[in-house]
């Protein structure tokens, strides 16, 4: 009985062994039937070659290019693009278009052009002057055909044609940057493919980076009815991801004594985009960032400055605050910045109706010199932080203190201009 229950559990111990070795090498598994993985790597190599195979099932094909290339998805559902160093040193891209012929005609078939891209306003008829390559969220560079991945200078040439697009008003802002958002991914991708990290490749991302940046400040304006949390939420993962990317060239191509131009002012960005909040946009904290920063960057005036705003945010500092980002931001150090700038307006507030020892009312014209803003948004910028104010009967308002409906809006501050900052 007992040598019975010892072979049991022996056998029992034996097959969990196996199944963690099989666990951790799936490899080991018959080579006599393709995996999963593998069918649809095959797939994925053919899925927009050149000379893309024939179906009769359009249906299908949309539903396939529907579920690889496309709109930024969720967060929790978008795949970061993940390239195998292994496989980058063979790839050189050939094609000659801003878009590869086979994913052209594909496109063209199943009438997934964007506005932009159609010939004469035709849903399902684009030219190679328009069409641009979209984002594919799930691809293998080993399985990539040279002839569907771009070289550098019509990257160069496609990130060019794409910016310039900002610029036209025939269409509202957010549905420029949906496609330009897109198809810089795509130029990203292209890149990273071939391991292309020389200095041309540091300029398209500062570029990269700068679209996103104005993109942060426009989408705020944006009157669409689609949620802004949602647009502006992946606009700033993206800008974060640019920056990684950006800082990654840097360091590659830094030589020992020296820094790129552009350099402090875009390591600066890193700095304030902790302004407002505890979130981590490398994910680890400032200081040990800081830390592997070159004293070069460190001490430049564009570093000292973000990191002075930082420390002043973070002290209330309101007045100080407000006077530095004016005398010293440049427009996309303020573009950042932006968004905190009501949020400080709102504590200065805060104290001047809570803080002063006299009940005497706080004249509007002062507090417009105080908060940095127009006298005309000033009363405004009170009613939706609960305050009310009053005219005497010389005309001139008032605000008067010591009131307790004190509070910061739920909802996004309207964009109030910082006075000396209007050219921006």
């Amino acid at each position: 009985m007992l040598l019975a229950k010892w072979i049991i559990l022996a056998e029992t111990r034996a097959q969990a062994a196996m199944d963690r070795r099989q666990r951790r090498n799936p490899s080991a598994s018959s080579s006599a039937f393709s995996s999963p993985a593998s069918s649809s790597s095959r797939f994925r190599s053919e899925k927009f070659s050149s000379n893309p195979p024939k179906t009769s099932n359009s249906l299908e094909d949309a539903h396939q290019l529907k579920s690889k290339c496309g709109k930024p998805q969720r967060p929790e559902q978008e795949e970061e693009e993940k390239q195998d160093p292994n496989n980058l040193l063979s790839l050189v891209g050939t094609c000659p278009f801003m878009c590869p012929a086979g994913e052209r005609a594909q496109r063209e078939r199943l009438r997934d052009l964007a506005v932009f891209e159609r010939l004469h306003g035709n849903p399902g008829k684009t030219s190679p002057s328009l069409a641009v390559k979209k984002f594919c969220r799930t691809i293998a560079t080993k399985h990539m055909q040279a002839s569907d991945v771009r070289p550098l200078p019509v990257l160069e040439e496609t990130l060019n044609y794409l910016l310039n697009l900002l610029d036209a008003t025939e269409h509202p802002f957010d549905v420029v940057h949906d496609f330009v958002f897109d198809r810089t991914r795509s130029i990203r991708q292209d890149l990273s493919m071939q391991n292309i990290v020389n200095d041309q490749t540091i300029h398209m991302f500062e570029e990269m980076v700068k679209f996103h940046i104005i993109s942060h400040h426009k989408l705020r304006s944006c009157s669409s009815k689609r949620s802004f949390s949602s647009v502006h939420y992946l606009n700033m993962e993206q800008l974060k991801k640019c920056l990684i990317s950006l800082y990654a060239l840097y360091k590659e191509n830094r030589n020992s004594n020296s820094i790129y131009k552009n350099e402090p002012e875009f390591y600066s960005f890193h700095v304030l985009l902790h302004l407002g909040s505890n979130s981590q946009p490398l994910g680890e904290s400032l200081s040990l960032w800081l830390g592997r920063v070159p004293s070069l960057i460190l001490k430049s005036k564009e570093m000292c400055f973000a990191r002075r705003l930082l420390r002043l945010f973070r002290m209330g500092n309101y007045k100080r605050f407000l006077c530095t980002t004016t005398t010293e931001a440049s427009y996309l150090q303020y573009y950042i910045i932006e968004p905190y700038i009501n949020e400080v307006r709102a504590l200065a507030l805060s104290c001047v109706n809570y803080c002063g020892y006299k009940l005497h009312p706080y004249p509007i014209a002062h507090l417009s010199k105080l908060l940095m803003m127009k006298e005309l948004d000033v009363e405004s910028f009170c009613n939706a932080c609960g305050l009310e104010t009053s005219t005497d009967e010389r005309g001139n308002k008032f605000l008067s203190t010591k009131q307790t409906n004190f509070h910061y809006p739920k909802e996004v501050f309207p964009s109030y201009c910082l006075l000396g900052l209007e050219h921006f």
